[in-house]
């Protein structure tokens, strides 16, 4: 834990893809508490206020969200995925 504390910008990258455990959530929730005062920056495919259902328990995800969510600037990209165009044409036809 105290290696991801101490950098002055941590990412999060697809946070809410899945459901997390409740001892997952403590440790996020955790985690996000000691670096108050530090960035933090989140991708994820969800709106903020998708996370929540992913969160075992709803006293954690509203404390963390709440923290992760308020006071925070939020860029919200409304576009198609680049994932698409990279994914190969035929997946399942053998390598030539």
């Amino acid at each position: 834990m105290r290696e991801l504390v101490r950098p002055d910008l941590l990412i999060l990258d697809d946070l809410a893809m899945r459901q997390l455990t409740a001892p997952q959530a403590d440790d996020l929730y955790e985690l996000v508490s000691e670096r108050q005062g530090h960035s933090v920056i989140i991708t994820s495919n969800r709106a903020p206020s998708d996370w929540y259902p992913h969160f075992p328990n709803p006293v954690v995800a509203e404390s963390l969200l709440d923290r992760l969510i308020n006071a925070s600037h939020q860029v919200i990209m409304n576009s198609p995925s680049y994932r698409p165009n990279k994914r190969p044409r035929n997946p399942t036809a053998p390598p030539t």
